[in-house]
């Protein structure tokens, strides 16, 4: 289990590019952010903004609530 929440969020983050078949630079070209960054989202290794979660969910065509809901099933209700 991962131990930080920058860590669940790459967990669900990764999970959903590939649900939708996106490599990492499809994805950060969708959402106008760099491939490492995404890399490092993925890894856990940033903790992201409201404004990028608000980029990751419209790149993946869900709501912020619907991100934030993965999150929540991913953190087995801490």
């Amino acid at each position: 289990m991962p131990e930080t929440l920058a860590q669940q969020m790459g967990i669900v983050i990764r999970s959903l590019r590939t649900e939708v078949g996106l490599s990492q630079e499809e994805l950060a070209a969708r959402c106008g952010l760099h491939r490492t960054y995404i890399g490092s989202i993925e890894r856990g290794e940033k903790t992201i903004t409201i404004e990028t979660a608000q980029k990751l969910a419209k790149a993946f065509e869900i709501s912020l609530t619907q991100l934030f809901s993965q999150l929540e099933s991913q953190d087995g209700c801490r």
